[in-house]
């Protein structure tokens, strides 16, 4: 169980604390509750923009990084559809660097031109490496624009096209960082082995000054219900021709966040899985496969793939896939697979508990989620689940006019 504290500052800033007694280090992370989702559909990419822009520096310390290492610590950030984290870790006596390195650039980031400019042909270029030069790489982008038709989850955390970002102006960039960049969209949650008064009294001391503006926050639309099945057929340059069924679930605080990952673990969970053990070593119909959940605050994805054998037809490959499903509807799995599924999930988050920046990691997203108590009761949860509920699960989403069907097919 982790234990914790919270305040929020009178400017919106959430503040979480918890104690790690086994710990010689202080994690510091601090989430913004912006990602793509966040986004216009015509200006797609911003959020990843400024994960890279936030390390440019500020006025005041035009170096991020110096600060960070001659403290002995080291940093990170990700950007997700859902939000962007940026994280700390060093010794807890370091503790106050941390703390004014992130409300130096949650205040007076550097949004210069010069700064714009170069991050921008950054991540242009990391667009254009992973989605457009690579084997497979616009596959998720195709499969998100079949799926959603409404939600701003039809586009991938690095947008849309490049050209989204390669035309923001800095006027664009500033309005975006002014938005979501300030105290009442951040979650800031510390782990060290340090009172935890003494924590929040130190993260008062950085942010509490800082103003809350930016306006208000767009709402985000909602994805209608898909009401027929979907196909999509592509032929590229790859060596093998890749399969993927989505179906659409429910969001990430529904019981159906719970079932979606447990399902997709006793198809896909190691290699002793099902679709491993049935689809690629006894009928030797795909070289891999997978099954997985988007995890997505709003409504979510199950996902179904395989990279089919050179040998197999594309009928007998979704013939395939889609009987492993139906295995499903039908209540096919037996107490032993369960229970090993079950062990798995409370293993991860027992495992999770241990490191001291997890802890603060887990608690930012707890929060965001607005159920921080489900950080110390997601074990339950899993361990509740039953057959019974597994076979209604997949017979409420695994439909064919709740599918989309991705071929990507390798050219002949």
């Amino acid at each position: 169980m982790i234990k914790y504290r919270e305040k929020i500052l009178d400017n919106g800033l959430t503040i979480l604390v918890n104690r790690d007694r086994a710990s010689k280090l202080a994690a510091v992370n601090i989430l913004y509750k912006v990602g793509a989702r966040n986004e216009s559909a015509d200006k797609t990419g911003f959020a990843h923009l400024f994960e890279h822009l936030m390390f440019r520096g500020t006025q005041s310390v035009p170096k991020f990084d110096i600060p960070v290492q001659m403290a002995c610590g080291e940093n990170n950030a990700f950007t997700n559809n859902d939000y962007t984290d940026f994280y700390i870790t060093l010794p807890k006596e370091n503790l106050s660097t941390a703390l004014w390195l992130e409300s130096d650039r949650m205040r007076n980031l550097d949004i210069s031109q010069e700064a714009c400019t170069t991050e921008k042909q950054v991540v242009i270029e990391e667009f254009k490496q992973r989605y457009l030069n690579q084997p497979y790489g616009d596959e998720l982008l195709l499969l998100r624009d079949m799926c959603y038709k409404v939600h701003p989850y039809r586009w991938p955390t690095i947008g849309v096209s490049p050209e989204h970002i390669e035309r923001a102006s800095l006027e664009d960039v500033r309005a975006f960082y002014d938005l979501h960049y300030r105290p009442s969209r951040a979650i800031l949650s510390i782990s060290a082995d340090m009172d935890e008064d003494e924590m929040i009294a130190m993260a008062e001391e950085y942010f509490a000054d800082i103003p809350d503006y930016g306006g208000e926050i767009a709402p985000i639309p909602v994805e209608p219900p898909q009401l027929e099945a979907r196909r999509l057929e592509v032929e590229r340059d790859v060596p093998s021709t890749d399969m993927t069924i989505a179906f659409h679930m429910g969001d990430r605080l529904s019981r159906d966040f719970f079932l979606g990952d447990l399902a997709s673990d006793l198809l896909a969970g190691g290699e002793s899985s099902r679709l491993v053990n049935r689809l690629v070593k006894d009928k030797e119909l795909f070289s891999s496969v997978n099954a997985y959940i988007t995890g997505s605050i709003d409504a979510g994805l199950f996902i179904i793939k395989g990279r089919l054998m050179p040998t197999t037809t594309e009928a007998d490959a979704e013939a395939a896939l889609w009987g492993e499903l139906k295995d499903l509807q039908q209540g096919n799995i037996s107490d032993y697979e369960l229970e090993k599924v079950k062990n798995k999930f409370e293993a991860n988050m027992l495992m999770g508990e241990i490191n001291v920046m997890n802890k603060a990691m887990n608690l930012g997203f707890y929060a965001m989620t607005g159920r921080l108590e489900l950080i110390n009761e997601e074990a339950d949860i899993f361990r509740s689940i039953t057959r019974e509920e597994i076979m209604a699960f997949a017979s409420k989403h695994f439909r064919s006019e709740n599918s989309s069907t991705l071929i990507y097919r390798a050219k002949r």
